[in-house]
């Protein structure tokens, strides 16, 4: 298993933000085999279907180049524009087979690992110039690996070489007795046919090459539990961070629930362990709705204010609990305590009413609610 530098064993797969950061380093899996067998395969497979129209563009070419009258012939300034002339219309010739091989370079790597440009990859490493660290490389399980595969392609390549050879030397022999037109056709198919077969035996050893790659990949970039750790508190925060803002963000929603106690029509106690302030608007409100709620310190504080800014205090115990577990701040109560609370606020109008008028005050209900 591997271990880091304080000896813990990296046992945790990569984090996304790891893999982001090696991303932005430029450290994306690669696999050179799968990008040469696809450049080869698609150099072969142009060459192949291509080669009528190359081979004749390449023998008007040669017709064309050979072809001199006896002015030209002794003319010492025609031979170097005449190659220049030469040069570009081969190269034109060209242009469709070296744009496929061009599109099979680019497109290939983003196989495996996809599109990635980095400076940082760029920025010269000096640490590699250390011989301690070129000789750990040499004799590492990596080269060892890239030996293999170098082998194994060796072997591969040599041995769908002797079997191409074997197969197409008959016609091979055979060029130099067709038309210079057919032979040159026919010699480039020939050459795309034979690359299309080693590419083919590159593609399997690529096969075996691009899962090791990704396994290497995910090892390289393993986690100890301790940097999974220390990686959570930097983009989440510490637990005392976390802690001190949980408390800060109650301290300001009881700030606001405080600042509503004064507008509410009654507070509903237990009496003294829980408080609920409620208020009710018939044209505004379907129901009454919570404004504020607490228990112990909190309900005393409630009750407080309430007191100060002369809001009628009910004494319901089971109906300041059901609120008060059932009800959050800022939601409508619910149905099943509609008459309790109707009874509630209709006292407290009538006690207000009363008072202000001089009349006599009401009676106080008993208020009955089903806890849940």
């Amino acid at each position: 298993m591997a271990e880091n530098e304080d000896g813990q064993e990296r046992t945790e797969s990569a984090t996304p933000k790891r893999l982001e950061d090696a991303r932005r380093r430029g450290q994306i899996p690669r696999s050179r085999d799968l990008s040469t067998a696809a450049v080869m395969m698609t150099a072969g497979a142009g060459m192949y279907f291509l080669g009528g129209q190359l081979s004749g563009n390449l023998h008007s070419l040669m017709r064309r180049g050979l072809t001199l009258t006896r002015e030209q012939s002794l003319d010492p300034t025609h031979l170097v524009p005449g190659l220049s002339n030469a040069a570009l219309e081969a190269l034109l010739a060209c242009v469709p087979l070296f744009g496929l091989i061009m599109l099979a370079a680019i497109l290939a790597p983003l196989a495996l690992g996809g599109w990635s440009f980095s400076t940082e990859s760029l920025m010269p490493q000096f640490n590699r110039l250390n011989p301690l660290e070129g000789f750990k490389r040499m004799f590492s399980m990596r080269s060892v690996v890239e030996l293999v595969k170098a082998l194994a392609k060796f072997g591969a390549v040599g041995v769908i070489a002797v079997i191409v050879l074997r197969n197409d030397t008959n016609e091979l022999l055979a060029l130099g007795r067709e038309p210079t037109a057919a032979a040159i056709g026919h010699a480039i198919r020939l050459c795309g046919q034979a690359l299309i077969w080693l590419s083919a035996g590159l593609l399997f050893i690529a096969g075996v090459d691009v899962p090791y790659q990704l396994w290497t990949y995910a090892k390289q970039l393993k986690m100890t539990r301790e940097e999974v750790r220390q990686e959570m508190k930097e983009s989440e925060g510490s637990p005392e961070i976390k802690g001190r803002i949980r408390q800060v963000q109650q301290q300001l929603a009881r700030q606001r629930m405080m600042a509503d106690v004064p507008k509410a029509d009654v507070i509903v106690t237990n009496p003294t362990h829980f408080a609920v302030a409620l208020k009710y608007d018939d044209k505004r409100m379907r129901a009454p709705i919570v404004v504020a709620k607490g228990a112990d310190v909190i309900a005393a504080r409630i009750r407080e204010i309430g007191t100060e800014n002369q809001v009628p205090i009910f004494e319901a115990p089971p109906l300041a609990r059901t609120l008060y577990r059932n009800v959050e701040i800022g939601q409508e109560i619910p149905s099943s305590v509609y008459v309790a609370v109707a009874q509630v606020l209709t006292y407290v109008f009538q006690l207000k009413a009363a008072i202000k008028e001089g009349g006599p005050k009401p009676d106080k209900p008993m208020v009955e609610v089903v806890e849940s």
